[in-house]
């Protein structure tokens, strides 16, 4: 009688307390505005790829798509139905679970990062050595560092509860964790990986109570390794040289950047239709993957990019709102570091994409060709709509 009187307190009572052994009695259905939001921009997403796809895949000079136009847009889809799936299976799995196993997929993806830099196992691609091989496919296991950051640092924040304001619980094991994901990240190297975890962890430390005073300083260090990076590294310079000139060099190194420019620009105000970009004939890289964004606004246009954007924004927000209304901390937790990488890769996907940081590779959830990327992201939609299953009364 007491432990069900215990799991129906109300949120601003239970909202910091520790996750026990999860709400018991029978859960509730899934949030349903968030569930269509997923799955609209998934489809969305995958007839992008189709548009985006069909002509590398014809003239690829590698040979590896046979010269089938639809080689990219069936293994997408594909990898969509299966990744719909993955996301309601995963909202099966009470929240009790994910902190059970949020140890061992910790410890797994920081071992997958460590054996792809041995030689035959991880491929190198662009002098770069972020995959690991299935044969059927390659997944990048940066992918997985990002949710189990997320899982198991809520969990330590849960565990460690008034103890986070003291540097020994609430600084060394999460900096070690982090220091330690982002050596193994820098052999590859793969810089905007490191950029979207550090993030990801500042922010889960942040909603663990940490003091902003260790915020001020962290943002201070970075901004100095930063400095000294753009002095010694000339690859770096060269980067924020493309970045604030594109034009300078624009057959070189900025001919990306101009390339999703004269896309987006050419989309106008309301684009030039789906299937009518003339950039993903060869002209944009990537035009598929990282710079899908631009091709959308080229057959789209500044219309197009606002609803799609806004279906984005509607998404994370419905995120952030169910986070906030959980009757557990590690649910919480969880749900806002969620939120919180999706919105992160949004945003630097089309910041990069506008020119407005410097060129990175950051994929656009839902959109950018890849199938392991893919399950994983709607495996973190599905653990949003599992969380959402335990909340009392969804409006």
């Amino acid at each position: 009688m007491a432990k069900k009187k215990e799991n129906t307190v109300s949120y601003e009572n239970a909202r910091l307390a520790d996750y026990t052994e999860d709400v018991t009695g029978e859960r509730g259905p899934v949030d349903l505005p968030f569930a269509l939001l997923s799955l609209l921009l998934l489809a969305v997403g995958v007839v992008m790829v189709l548009s985006a796809s069909f002509a590398r895949a014809y003239y690829d000079p590698t040979g590896s798509t046979g010269g089938n136009a639809t080689y990219y847009f069936v293994r997408q889809a594909l990898f969509a139905l299966c990744g719909v799936g993955v996301m309601f299976a995963c909202s099966r799995f009470p929240m009790g679970f994910y902190r059970q196993i949020s140890g061992i997929v910790m410890m797994v993806s920081v071992a997958l990062l460590a054996l792809v830099l041995v030689p035959g196992i991880g491929e190198k691609v662009n002098n770069a050595r972020r995959w690991i091989n299935l044969k059927f496919t390659t997944f990048q296991p940066s992918e997985i560092a990002k949710i189990g950051v997320i899982m198991y640092f809520a969990t330590l924040i849960c565990r460690f509860k008034d103890k986070m304001r003291d540097p020994k619980y609430g600084i060394v094991p999460f900096a070690v964790i982090l220091g330690g994901i982002c050596a193994l990240l820098y052999l590859e190297p793969h810089m905007s990986a490191i950029i979207i975890i550090l993030v990801i962890g500042m922010v889960m430390l942040f909603l663990g109570g940490l003091p902003l005073y260790w915020f001020i300083g962290g943002g201070t260090a970075a901004a100095a390794l930063l400095g000294i990076g753009y002095a010694v590294f000339p690859y770096v310079r060269n980067r924020f040289a493309a970045w604030l000139n594109p034009f300078a060099d624009a057959s070189d190194t900025g001919y990306q950047i101009v390339q999703s420019l004269y896309a987006i620009g050419s989309g106008g105000l309301l684009g030039k239709g789906l299937g009518g970009s003339m950039q993903k004939y060869l002209y944009l890289p990537e035009e598929h993957n990282d710079f899908i964004f631009s091709v959308y606004c080229e057959e789209m246009g500044y219309i197009g990019a606002i609803l799609l954007l806004a279906l984005f924004a509607l998404l994370i927000i419905r995120g952030y709102w169910l986070s906030m209304h959980v009757r557990d901390r590690y649910s919480a937790l969880v749900g806002a570091g969620i939120t919180t990488h999706l919105a992160m890769q949004v945003i630097l996907n089309v910041a990069v994409c506008t020119n407005s940081i410097p060129c990175t590779g950051i994929s656009l959830p839902l959109f950018s060709y890849g199938g392991t990327a893919l399950l994983l992201q709607m495996a973190e939609l599905g653990i949003i709509l599992s969380l959402s299953r335990d909340i009392p009364e969804k409006r």
